[in-house]
């Protein structure tokens, strides 16, 4: 669709702008009729209008789990390696900012605010302005910042799924698939296969294809074989191997043309990282000429990388862990890190959690994990009640005795107050289900320490 400038339409398409950027995402929250609408022809034709490209390597990252902390682990050693690095994750816990990266540090307020103007005003310079969701209006301010400051490398997390994802819109350099498992089946389909399918959309022919999962459906190596893309595939080309009898802990990543020997465990927590790890070690490698980084470089990124929210355990007592997961999967290694503190007398949940999500699936995993229950309400209209949640529970077994027991509370913030209240000191609390239960117990307490 052809674009006609800008000036000549203000009188036919006046120019919504805002000061701030909270005005901003106010009304991109009802700026558009659905909150999902999957397919790539609207931006795809606003993408054009802005001329948006990038000379730098494009590293994208889809998933069922773990696809936070594999863009995480990339910047963490990119930035090592003196590499300038743009990173966008999606969705934030605290701040907007939080999704646009540059050289670690979250954008301002003030670099996101032109960008949002040029979304504006090229979606306006269409013959027919389309509308944009949230996060497709967002992905392309952030786009439009990162590939105006000219950087080494720009690191996308893809949203939902991967073929008609926002993030798609970019020919990927190197696309990382980190997990496959069922989640979001009313966009994505009700089966490994056909959600794999959908991920593999972020694929492109002759460029590095990685995926990190250890059982990859027939119908992400086929489409990959189809197109002509560069698969390589965990525990055929890619591996990580434990070094026994080593004092410390250590490993080793073993990929089709190098080897990195003797690395230390990344500083994220969790039973699941070696195999983020390897995914960003072999995306490393697939780029190297591009993007070369020294094994001092890994050793650095792994032990500076940080990522909210993903199995954090805090400092303190008692003992609170924090952790996004919200399906099954993400619950099965949740449980299994728990597994893995050691003893702990009793432990609290404070669980919110989405309506659309396979709630008795995800509680299966860790009911031999958790003690007492304390299910909250949360702010979305997305959102199971504390009730529906406490109703599943009781239906798995879950009662109220000295050992056991499921509360309901209006907030996340009112749910953890009352587990801290509860809880000993050599107890454990952990904050699960959405990433606005763990944001509610974060802001909460944020509000404590000032």
């Amino acid at each position: 669709m052809c674009a006609i400038p800008l000036n000549n339409l203000l009188a036919i398409h006046p120019m919504t702008t805002f000061p701030t950027l909270d005005a901003w995402l106010t009304h991109l929250e009802s700026a558009h009729p659905v909150g999902i609408d999957m397919g790539l022809a609207r931006i795809t034709q606003v993408r054009d209008a802005m001329q948006l490209s990038f000379a730098c390597p494009v590293i994208t990252v889809g998933g069922t789990n773990g696809k936070g902390s594999t863009c995480a682990i990339l910047e963490s050693i990119l930035l090592r390696a003196r590499f300038t690095v743009g990173c966008h994750t999606s969705p934030h816990l605290l701040s907007f900012n939080e999704r646009a990266r540059i050289n670690g540090q979250m954008a301002s307020d003030a670099e996101l605010l032109p960008h949002f103007e040029k979304v504006e005003a090229a979606r306006l310079s269409l013959a027919q302005p389309v509308s944009l969701t949230y996060f497709e209006f967002t992905t392309l301010a952030i786009m439009s910042l990162f590939a105006s400051r000219g950087l080494d490398a720009v690191i996308f997390e893809v949203g939902l799924g991967g073929r008609l994802d926002a993030v798609n819109i970019l020919d990927t350099d190197c696309a990382i698939i980190t997990s496959i498992d069922i989640d979001h089946t009313e966009y994505l389909g009700d089966t490994r296969e056909k959600i794999a399918l959908e991920k593999a959309g972020i694929f492109r022919a002759g460029k590095p294809a990685i995926c990190a999962d250890p059982v990859p459906p027939q119908t992400l190596i086929d489409y990959a074989e189809q197109i002509g893309a560069e698969l390589w595939l965990f525990g055929r080309d890619f591996r990580y191997e434990g070094q026994a009898g080593s004092e410390r802990q250590q490993w080793s990543y073993v990929g089709p043309t190098l080897r990195r020997s003797a690395l230390a465990y990344p500083a994220l927590r969790g039973a699941n990282q070696l195999i983020n790890t390897s995914a960003a070690l072999a995306g490393l490698e697939a780029l190297r000429d591009r993007l070369p980084v020294s094994a001092q470089d890994i050793r650095l990124g792994l032990a500076n990388v940080e990522l909210p929210g993903r199995f954090q355990v805090l400092p303190g007592k008692p003992a609170v862990v924090l952790d996004v997961g919200h399906n099954p999967h993400a619950a099965a290694v949740l449980g299994q890190n728990l597994g893995n503190m050691g003893f702990f007398p009793y432990t609290y949940c404070v669980f919110g959690m989405m309506g659309d999500k396979y709630i008795a699936g995800v509680l299966q995993h860790l009911k031999g994990e958790i003690d007492h229950w304390c299910v909250t309400d949360l702010p979305t209209p997305r959102a199971a009640s504390a009730e529906q949640l406490e109703a599943v529970l009781r239906e798995q077994g879950v009662e109220d005795s000295a050992d056991s027991s499921v509360t309901r509370y209006a907030t996340p913030a009112e749910a953890y107050r009352d587990a801290l209240k509860r809880a000993s000191e050599n107890d454990r609390i952990v904050v699960f289900g959405s990433f606005y239960t763990v944001a509610g117990v974060m802001a909460y307490r944020k509000s404590q320490q000032h």
